[in-house]
């Protein structure tokens, strides 16, 4: 390896997120070790990477603190994305969701450490505003959590902020706002909603909208998180460090214009799915009303430009979906 090149842990690198993160550093002549359980991620999203002599798959689990040791041997950089998502898993088994996002993350901040890796960015949550109502939400003014999900990606913020405190390790937290794209995965109990109603609506099904539709979101694709976790790695402005950010787009939209976006760009491979009808369903425990963010820090601290508006993104998303998984 020469040692010019930059060395990047992904952890849940063959997650959505995370092997996105691994495609682009790949592309840009990093070395790139992706350190995955396959829990929830899919050895499909990494396969072409496979033969990239930059390329390192760990099959190991966070929960090991000798994986994680393993894994942070002669990295540079930490881009920490594995963890249990979805508000409703955690509500139905907080107990994993804890074991894998809190005690998975301390080990991680350790091994980082020990191995004297340079900078830990890790992937936080806009859950952790949970019950504030302010709009657009600011790092600096969050709420109570609304569910053992929300708990657990804060208590990654305190650990990480004790951390840079107390030994020294540099971190940045990105508070991710409904991140959606290319890799996500459509299916499973706990889908998101935007690859689960395109998957959908391709099969002519009905999707189901948990209210009345009038939530709103602040949606952001998935190539405005690859800019903002590559400024955040590369940042050398001592006070844009140990700290967290909004990572999103800046704008919300609700469910019902949301899907109303989506049936509009499916319509331009099918013009039938114009047609699928709507269906609302009870309200979700443990959901916010409405996620918005103010992204001025990021703006300001990392020169963070989103370019993918939502509808631009949403576009490219359907087109991907439609490609790849119809």
């Amino acid at each position: 390896m020469q040692d010019n090149q930059t060395k990047i842990l992904i952890t849940g690198g063959a997650g959505f997120i995370g092997s996105n993160l691994c495609d682009y550093f790949l592309s840009k002549g990093n070395h790139v070790v992706c350190l995955d359980n396959f829990a929830t991620g899919h050895r499909y999203n990494i396969e072409h990477l496979l033969a990239n002599d930059n390329f390192k798959l760990i099959e190991g689990d966070i929960r090991n603190l000798n994986d994680c040791i393993k894994a942070t041997s002669n990295v540079d950089y930490v881009l920490h994305q594995a963890a249990l998502g979805s508000v409703p898993r955690s509500i139905e088994n907080p107990i994993i969701t804890n074991d894998v996002n809190v005690s998975g993350f301390l080990n991680m901040l350790m091994a980082s450490r020990d191995n004297g890796v340079k900078r830990f960015i890790f992937a936080a949550s806009s859950s952790t505003y949970g019950d504030s109502q302010e709009l657009p939400k600011k790092e600096d003014s969050i709420g109570k959590p609304l569910s053992p999900y929300a708990i657990t990606k804060y208590v990654n913020e305190l650990y990480a902020d004790v951390f840079s405190k107390t030994y020294g390790l540099e971190t940045i937290g990105l508070r991710y706002f409904n991140v959606f794209g290319r890799n996500q995965d459509p299916n499973g109990a706990y889908a998101a909603v935007i690859p689960k109603f395109v998957m959908q609506l391709m099969k002519k099904e009905s999707p189901i909208i948990n209210g009345d539709g009038n939530y709103s979101r602040d949606f952001t694709y998935i190539d405005n998180i690859i800019q903002v976790n590559e400024l955040a790695m590369n940042t050398k402005d001592k006070t844009a460090i140990n700290t967290v950010y909004n990572a999103a787009y800046g704008d919300s939209i609700t469910l019902n214009d949301m899907v109303v976006l989506i049936k509009k760009y499916l319509s331009e491979f099918d013009p039938s799915i114009e047609n699928v009808e709507i269906i609302y369903g009870p309200k979700r425990v443990g959901d916010i009303a409405h996620s918005l963010a103010s992204i001025e820090k990021a703006r300001t601290k990392l020169n963070y430009e989103p370019k993918y508006s939502f509808q631009l993104g949403l576009k490219e998303a359907v087109k991907w979906y439609w490609e790849n998984l119809k």
